[in-house]
């Protein structure tokens, strides 16, 4: 990851620029609102937002979801630490398992340790959430990874 850049909590002004870097990345936004940040991580060049990461909890399970870096800072290592750093936060709030949807990106997070499952085998909190039924496309990826296995 390059030096200059830092990750922090996400915070409610944060809120039309990480709206951007995922509209940019070609992700869903329309459901990202400020209480949702919360569980947010973003990652920034001094003052400019250059990757983002969310997470939605529930309980022992949760949704990585919103992964997004500018095209600038991409293949740079920024990725793969926003996913670690939310993973901690995750273990943190006692989530055991962590699940994502991904039409692009499941050989970079197959290298991180998720494993492909069938979508409906997602708990139903996943699966009640409005990316699961109504952002990602019904052939998006299915991925998770347990966060007690370390």
């Amino acid at each position: 990851m390059p030096v200059d850049i830092r990750i922090a909590s996400a915070q409610p002004g944060d809120l039309a620029a990480v709206r951007g870097l995922l509209r940019d990345s070609g992700l869903p936004d329309q459901d990202v609102v400020a209480p949702l940040l919360a569980h947010f991580l973003v990652a920034r060049r001094g003052a400019e937002l250059v990757g983002v990461v969310g997470l939605e909890p529930f309980g022992r399970c949760g949704l990585l979801r919103s992964l997004a870096v500018a095209p600038a800072d991409r293949r740079r290592g920024l990725g793969i630490e926003l996913t670690r750093s939310l993973e901690r936060g995750a273990r943190h709030l006692g989530i055991a398992q962590l699940y994502l949807l991904t039409t692009t990106a499941e050989r970079f997070f197959a290298k991180l340790g998720y494993r492909v499952i069938p979508r409906d085998r997602a708990p139903a909190e996943i699966q009640g959430t409005t990316e699961y039924r109504e952002l990602c496309a019904s052939t998006s990826v299915c991925m998770v990874r347990d966060l007690e296995e370390e």
